[in-house]
C-alpha cells in the first residue's frame, strides 16, 4: 500500500494521477516470501528459495537488474542463496549463505563500500564471507561479522558511521571489535545492540533520534562516536565549579567516549531532567582527557556540575 508512481508496489501499475497511490493492502505476491525490505521508491523481497525479487524506480540501478528503468512488476535479480536483504534511500543490499556481502545502486557517498564513488545497475561484491548482518540507512551502509565486530561505509556528515570522524568513506571501517548483535540504520543515525542488550547509537540527533536525552541544535551535526542509550550511562560527579569567565573544567573517562557537560544539583535527577548548559547556542562537549572552556557560562553564585560518561 502507498506511493506507487514508480511502480514500487509492484502490483503492474504506475500510479501517475493523484492520490498516486493505494490506501488499502493489495496482494502482490500469494506465498513464499520470507522477506522484505522498502527503499525510498523501490521495493525488494525475498523467497522462500533463496531467490531476490525487486520492483520499483530504477534511476540510480538499486534494483541490480542491469538497467537504469523502474519496473511496476517484481523481476528475480538473484535465483538462490540470498539470506538477507536492506534497502536504503537510493541503494540495495543483501547477504548471501556463504557471507558474502552485495550492493547495487547509488554510490556517491560511498554507500556500497567498493572504494569507488560511481553507481553500479549490477550487484556487486563488497566483502567475500564472514557477513553475519546488514542495514541501509539513508546514504550509509552497516554491516557485523562474525565475531561481532560492526563495519559502515558511505555518508557520514552527521557521524553517522561512529568512526569518530564526519567524513565519508567509499571502503569499510570498523566501528566496534565486537559484542554486536543487531544493528539499524535511519537517515543520518545509526543503532546496534550488543549483546549484554546494551542499546547504542551515532548521527545527527535533530529531532532526539538517538534517545539520549537530548535535542541538538544543528540538523547537520551528531555525535561521531558510539553513546550508550539503554540503559542510561550513570554521570560522574566533578568539583564544585565557581561563576566567571573562562570556567574551565578537565574530565577523564575511563572507557572512552563523549562528555556532555550537565548541571544540576541532584545526583538522582532522571536523565531526562538534566538540563544542558549552552555557550553561544553552542552545547559545551569535549572528548575523552579533554580540557574545555566556557565563557560567561553562568551568571552568579555556585553552581554543581556533572559529566555524563558514554562508555565505549
Amino acid at each position: 500500500m502507498g506511493f506507487n508512481m514508480t511502480g514500487q508496489l509492484g502490483d503492474g501499475t504506475f500510479a501517475t494521477n493523484s492520490p498516486f497511490g493505494t490506501n488499502r493492502p493489495e496482494l502482490i505476491v500469494p506465498g513464499g516470501v520470507t522477506a522484505v525490505a522498502a527503499g525510498n521508491n523501490h521495493s525488494l523481497f525475498l523467497e522462500s528459495d533463496g531467490s531476490l525479487w525487486v520492483m520499483g524506480q530504477n534511476n540510480n540501478g538499486q534494483l541490480g537488474d542491469g538497467t537504469f528503468n523502474n519496473t511496476n512488476l517484481p523481476e528475480e535479480i538473484v535465483s538462490n542463496g540470498v539470506t538477507a536483504i536492506a534497502a536504503g534511500n537510493n541503494h540495495s543490499l543483501f547477504l548471501k549463505s556463504d557471507g558474502s556481502l552485495w550492493g547495487m545502486g547509488y554510490n556517491l557517498q560511498g554507500g556500497l563500500g567498493d572504494g569507488t564513488y560511481v553507481k553500479t545497475n549490477r550487484p556487486e561484491q563488497i566483502v567475500p564471507t564472514g557477513v553475519t548482518a546488514i542495514a541501509a540507512g539513508f546514504e550509509h551502509s552497516l554491516f557485523i561479522k562474525a565475531g561481532g565486530s560492526l563495519w559502515g561505509m558511505g555518508a557520514n556528515s552527521t557521524g553517522q558511521l561512529g568512526d569518530g570522524s564526519f567524513l565519508k568513506t567509499n571502503r569499510p571501517v570498523q566501528i566496534v571489535s565486537n559484542g554486536v548483535t543487531a544493528i539499524a540504520g535511519g537517515g543520518l543515525h545509526s543503532l546496534f545492540v550488543k549483546s549484554d542488550g546494551s542499546l547504542w547509537g551515532m548521527g545527527n540527533n535533530y529531532y532526539g533520534q538517538l534517545g539520549d536525552g537530548f535535542v541538538d541544535n544543528n540538523l547537520l551535526g551528531g555525535n561521531d562516536t558510539p553513546e550508550q542509550i539503554v540503559p542510561a550511562p550513570r554521570p560522574v560527579l566533578t568539583t564544585s565549579l565557581v561563576s566567571g569567565i573562562n570556567l574551565q573544567f578537565t574530565a577523564t573517562c575511563l572507557f572512552g567516549g563523549t562528555f556532555y557537560l550537565l548541571a544540576g544539583t541532584d545526583f538522582t535527577a532522571p536523565f531526562s531532567q538534566w538540563t544542558r548548559i549552552w555557550t553561544n547556542s553552542v552545547t559545551a562537549r569535549g572528548t575523552n582527557n579533554f580540557s574545555v572552556t566556557i565563557s560567561n557560562a553562568l551568571g552568579s553564585g555556585v553552581a554543581q556540575f556533572y559529566i555524563l560518561q558514554s562508555p565505549r
